[in-house]
């Protein structure tokens, strides 16, 4: 087996006698900060100064929520009252936030924090669906009227590059506009959200109710989870990707295997991962119900915050002794490429065991899926195979600066050829304007949306009935690895056919 739970009960690490090996030694999760990074780190038998001296240990989700709220200590099933730092929404939850903060703060409330609210217009933005632009206008005129800092707008949806404000894809510029940060709380309407904990933060989706509340008080009720640990040892295979991983662990535990628990990741496989990795690995723990994901901070965190953030940060790690309901290990070395067959995200399966399914697309895209390292590796399977793409193949970058880097980053090993250009001599689409797209289905102009039942290898997060748009298409959940290796031959297909 490639993998084992440990400990189904609450369990202190220095009790479980073959657990030596990870017991979060300052060679492996204390990680000494570089001089020139604005931020202090906590020694490792230590507490933070504002949460008082250490009397119970805690995990980094309890150490977060504990200085958060402005208490010594925190234990699982703790109900807490929660300093917000960052909350962010967009164009879907967006207005009705606003609207339940109006009703109940009143027409002329102010929010607790203009420069701690971000706004990005990222759902549905390229429609020509009257509800969805009146959405956008909506944020458009709360951030006028609130002055809000961080608004990331778009106004001529005819061309996006017209719009130098705008961003797109709301989970990825987070983090490429220095808005995630170790230590903090990242609250969010999108599920998603937690994509940030690849920071060391604590990072969740939340309703319209609860952001609407966290606009005009900076505070949020939150109770405290209890966290799984997922030990991921051993070098990763060049066939594999972190999109695998996080399919093989929610194939693992199912789909609600981690309701309202944290999920932290650890171990040599994640700590070699760079950070947009660690980011699809966060990304879908919701997808096992997940309240939270969070990967401690290193010096790859702090090489990657290097000029995005002004802000000083304070980094948090479990305590040696901390307690954990349960912990997996996973030999990554062992693993096969998989995917998550209709229609749920559990359904995992080895992707070589599904070549005899036929498809009529492949989507490259999303949160998850379409961060530049993601079309980086699209780019290196066409490009090994040096042949056309046999269903169409639509690219959607997540954000204006991945849709750049596909035009301007050389692919290695390409003789200085761009992913665009790789892209464009497989005969892929041309990549779309950055949004969500068709991920979540959206208008039916949306791009590359499902409207008719089709069956779709793609790298977003979710294949349930209706997903991507039209209620009986298949959607087969894939690492870029794998969904352009699918895309070469009209079939699953696992990409050690061109990889190896």
């Amino acid at each position: 087996m490639a993998s084992s739970l440990l400990s189904p009960s609450f369990t202190s690490f220095l009790r479980t006698k073959d657990l030596s090996l990870y017991a979060f030694s300052s060679q492996r999760c204390f990680k000494a900060v570089p001089k020139r990074i604005r931020c202090s780190v906590a020694a490792p038998q230590r507490q933070p100064s504002t949460t008082g001296s250490v009397r119970t240990a805690m995990t980094m989700t309890e150490k977060i929520l504990a200085r958060a709220s402005e208490k010594a200590e925190l234990s699982p099933g703790d109900n807490v009252w929660v300093n917000v730092d960052i909350l962010m929404t967009h164009d879907v939850c967006g207005p009705g936030s606003i609207g339940i903060f109006k009703k109940e703060f009143g027409e002329d409330a102010k929010v607790w924090d203009r420069e701690k609210l971000v706004i990005i217009p990222d759902h549905y933005i390229f429609t020509s669906d009257e509800r969805a632009n009146r959405n956008v206008d909506i944020l458009r005129d709360f951030c006028q009227e609130q002055n809000i800092k961080y608004f990331y707008d778009i106004k001529d949806l005819s061309n996006f590059k017209a719009n130098p404000d705008y961003k797109g894809v709301c989970h990825v510029a987070l983090a490429q506009e220095g808005h995630c940060r170790p230590g903090e709380v990242l609250l969010g309407t999108d599920s998603h959200t937690c994509t940030a904990g690849a920071f060391g933060q604590f990072a969740t989706g939340i309703g319209n109710t609860d952001a609407g509340f966290v606009l005009g008080t900076g505070k949020l009720l939150l109770k405290v989870p209890p966290t799984l640990r997922f030990v991921m040892d051993g070098e990763m295979p060049d066939y594999l990707l972190s999109k695998d991983l996080i399919l093989q662990i929610i194939g693992e535990i199912g789909v609600a295997g981690a309701t309202y628990k944290a999920m932290e990741f650890v171990g040599t496989t994640v700590e070699s991962l760079t950070m947009e990795e660690r980011m699809t690995l966060c990304n879908m723990v919701v997808e096992a119900g997940g309240k939270n994901g969070v990967v401690p901070a290193d010096s790859t965190t702090f090489k990657y915050l290097e000029g995005k953030t002004s802000l000083s940060y304070e980094p948090v790690y479990s305590d040696q002794k901390a307690r954990f309901l349960s912990e997996y290990r996973f030999d990554v070395s062992k693993l096969e490429p998989v995917v998550a067959k209709p229609h749920s995200p559990d359904n995992r399966a080895l992707a070589r065991e599904c070549k005899d399914v036929k498809i009529n697309r492949v989507y490259i895209g999303s949160c998850t899926g379409g961060k530049t390292e993601d079309f980086m590796a699209a780019a290196k399977v066409f490009l090994a195979s040096g042949k056309k793409v046999k269903v169409p193949t639509f690219l959607v970058p997540a954000t204006q600066k991945v849709w750049m880097d596909v035009y301007s980053i050389p692919v290695p090993g390409s003789g200085g050829k761009t992913c665009s250009q790789i892209f464009e001599e497989a005969g892929c689409d041309t990549p779309a304007s950055p949004s969500c797209g068709a991920c979540l289905g959206g208008p039916k102009d949306t791009y590359a949306r499902m409207n008719e039942p089709q069956v779709c290898v793609s790298t977003t997060n979710r294949n349930f009935p209706g997903r991507m748009g039209h209620k009986e298409g298949q959607i087969y959940l894939a690492s870029p690895y794998t969904a352009a290796a699918s895309a070469l031959t009209g079939y699953v297909t696992d990409p050690r056919e061109f990889l190896q």
